[in-house]
């Protein structure tokens, strides 16, 4: 395995739009929510360390995780751990993160990634992904690998390149945002949009010239604390200054000012697992299309539902079609598929009562 190559393994999400399952206490990532025998993150760590040493991999998260992240990763050391003191989106501990790794390694090359992706076909990823770390070991480039869309999917941002470019890392002509659906249709019809799956491959080189060109700020920030990286002070200079950067995507505060951001069609298959939906399209289902977790049923007239409960809970349903019904401990959540989107505010309202 290559000693240069490095993984920041994103693990701070909450997931909330997998309430009530997936919760601050226990977001998504540390469930098996495909049953398939592990969890999200390990399946995702398993899969980097096909390519990158275990040695190698990061993984970033919220501190109140840390527990969950060493029970379910026994093969991490405590220092790849980078706990997050506060919650301040993906820009400010990618940087970190880079820091941390440059210091170690000047020549290193790494790949961001979400821990709650779902990848099948992970012979297909590790050559993808191997084909950015070549094109990033040799060239001023921040790529991301983007997923061939399958339907006009709202809830993605999109990235956009050349539709005359024939190479097969393509040069990114601009990010767009979640777009309405009409919006998302033209794109898929329009052949040269990728969804934008949030991996990120770069050289430590590269990324922090992008910090320095467009963050000055943060990158200050955190360039103070690079004498401390890498030895016992780093705690003490994370917990102090990381609630003061700014609460900023990596998108946003990167990528969508850089003109040297490349894109790979991914070949794999991806589902980001990021509602009930899209977890009812990888669980196997019955002739009605109803997808069933751990829950025994009785079904008339019901179709194209995702039905969640705890073990050995019946549940008999008459008469409805395209919805979520969740039984989690005190709380039951039966709503419309169609609204998926809407249960994050749910979730947000119920914290604020």
């Amino acid at each position: 395995m290559n000693k240069n190559y490095y993984a920041i393994l994103m693990a701070g999400g909450v997931g909330s739009r997998f309430w009530p399952v997936s919760t601050t206490e226990f977001p998504k990532q540390f469930h098996d929510m495909l049953g398939a025998g592990s969890t999200l993150i390990q399946k995702t760590f398993s899969r980097l360390s096909k390519l990158i040493p275990v040695e190698n991999i990061y993984i970033l998260t919220n501190e109140r995780y840390n527990d969950l992240v060493l029970e379910q990763l026994p093969m991490v050391k405590q220092a790849q751990v980078l706990l997050e003191p506060a919650m301040r989106n993906t820009a400010p501990c990618i940087l970190y993160a880079s820091l941390k790794i440059q210091k170690e390694n000047p020549d290193a090359v790494m790949v961001v990634a979400p821990s709650d992706h779902w990848i099948e076909d992970e012979t297909t990823f590790v050559a993808n992904l191997q084909q950015c770390f070549d094109f990033c070991a040799s060239e001023n480039a921040l790529m991301t690998l983007g997923i061939q869309p399958t339907f006009p999917n709202t809830g993605f941002g999109y990235i956009e390149y050349d539709k005359k470019d024939e190479n097969p890392i393509k040069k990114v002509s601009q990010f767009r945002e979640k777009p309405n659906y009409e919006t998302a249709k033209s794109f898929i019809d329009a052949g040269n949009f990728l969804w934008n799956g949030g991996i990120f491959i770069w050289s430590s080189k590269s990324i922090l010239a992008a910090f320095e060109q467009f963050q000055p700020q943060m990158n200050q920030l955190f360039l103070k604390g690079v004498s401390s990286y890498n030895t016992t002070n780093e705690t003490n200079f994370i917990n102090d200054n990381y609630a003061l950067a700014e609460n900023i995507s990596i998108d946003y505060a990167i990528l969508e000012n850089a003109k040297n951001v490349y894109v790979l069609p991914a070949t794999f298959d991806w589902n980001d697992l990021g509602t009930w939906g899209s977890l009812h399209e990888k669980l196997d289902k019955d002739e009605n299309n109803n997808a069933l977790v751990n829950a025994t049923v009785l079904l008339n007239n019901a179709s194209n539902n995702i039905i969640s409960t705890g073990k050995n809970k019946l549940v008999i349903i008459d008469g409805l079609a395209d919805f979520i019904i969740v039984d989690k401990d005190n709380v039951l959540l039966i709503y419309p598929k169609s609204k998926e989107q809407e249960i994050k505010g749910i979730v947000g309202q119920l914290k604020l009562s």
